[in-house]
């Protein structure tokens, strides 16, 4: 998995998922359980992030998803 950062760009709070924007249009889906040194309730949309991007079922994912 490559390492990348990006921004948290919508945030699904009842349903503990979200999304973040890397390189280009990409959109990399998250599950709460991805969060790293964060708790998912603490972070905010518009927020940078680095994640490892890599490819889930549904598409894009972005796994260990840490506040920079």
């Amino acid at each position: 998995m490559a390492t990348m950062t990006g921004k948290i760009i919508r945030l699904m709070s009842g349903k503990g998922f979200g999304f973040v924007s890397g390189d280009g249009d990409t959109e990399y889906f998250f599950h709460q359980s991805a969060c790293n040194g964060v708790q998912f309730d603490d972070l905010q949309e518009g927020q940078e992030v680095s994640f490892e991007a890599g490819q889930g079922p549904k598409g894009p994912r972005a796994e260990n998803v840490t506040p920079v």
